[in-house]
């Protein structure tokens, strides 16, 4: 499922970990302690669905044994598992700890260009 790919996602995730914090940091600045919860919260959103993809690599990792259909499912299974963790914590974010979404969001936007990061630091 995820063969060879594995220091990829790792980047991923050490560039959301340095990310979110930057996000919190910005917000604070121009706009306030409140943007900058909202702004750190969205990075560890973010660091959070990743996470779950990580897991389920190494997951995949240790078990070569596995054929391409319970790769396939495992692949479909940690998709919906990032999403749920994705709509949960944003949920969590909004109903419960009361966040600013525009700055949550643009946390976590800004922790998701941890991808692009990662992929451009990629040699093909």
């Amino acid at each position: 499922m995820f063969f060879g790919t594995q220091s990829a996602i790792q980047r991923v995730a050490r560039a959301q970990a340095v990310l979110a914090p930057v996000a919190a940091v910005l917000g604070g600045v121009f706009v306030g302690l409140d943007a900058a919860l909202a702004a750190l919260f969205g990075g560890l959103v973010a660091l959070a669905v990743s996470g779950v993809l990580v897991w389920r690599e190494q997951q995949s990792m240790r078990h070569p044994e596995w054929d391409q259909h319970r790769l396939f499912r495992l692949f479909i299974r940690a998709g919906v598992e990032r999403m749920l963790v994705l709509v949960g914590l944003l949920g969590l974010g909004l109903a419960v700890l009361k966040l600013s979404p525009l700055p949550m969001l643009l946390g976590l936007l800004l922790a998701q260009f941890g991808w692009l990061a990662a992929a451009q630091g990629r040699k093909n």
